[in-house]
């Protein structure tokens, strides 16, 4: 009887990943969520929106404006949207990962940062020495067994 080959995937032991939901229409409209988010981080921070604005112009290299902040955040002001190229730059003046761990959360995802990132990525890499060991075995008995 020839041995089973291990390294092959049989159609039958395919692991079955279910497929993300696709959103209803509308369901991603974050305007206002967001507009909540963002007041809510910058009424939690020690620092005035001034404060905030100008740590924002140094890092973006342009000015910011606490008018602009303002409108960002109010509901009536449905013309003024967030620019996202700014989100790393009010993170930095908030000191703050909120507003990324928020919008990751609405795609399913969950933001790891520091040592929590590190220990993410260490524990994939010995999940994946623990797959190549199982596959370095796998070889060295099939190369046995045709001896």
């Amino acid at each position: 009887m020839k041995p089973r080959d291990t390294l092959t995937v049989d159609l039958f032991d395919m692991v079955v990943v279910p497929v993300a939901r696709t959103p209803k229409p509308g369901a991603l409209d974050i305007n206002m969520q967001f507009r909540h988010v963002l007041s809510d981080e910058i009424k939690k921070s020690p620092k005035s929106r001034h404060e905030i604005a100008a740590r924002m112009s140094e890092l973006l290299g342009h000015e910011v404006t606490k008018h602009q902040l303002d409108s960002w955040t109010a509901e009536s002001r449905d013309g003024w949207r967030f620019p996202l190229e700014y989100l790393p730059a009010l993170e930095v003046a908030l000191e703050t990962h909120e507003l990324l761990t928020w919008l990751a959360s609405i795609r399913g995802a969950r933001l790891a940062v520091g040592r929590e990132a590190l220990e993410t990525q260490l524990g994939k890499l010995e999940h994946m020495k623990g797959e190549l060991r199982k596959q370095e075995a796998a070889i060295k008995k099939l190369l046995v067994e045709q001896e």
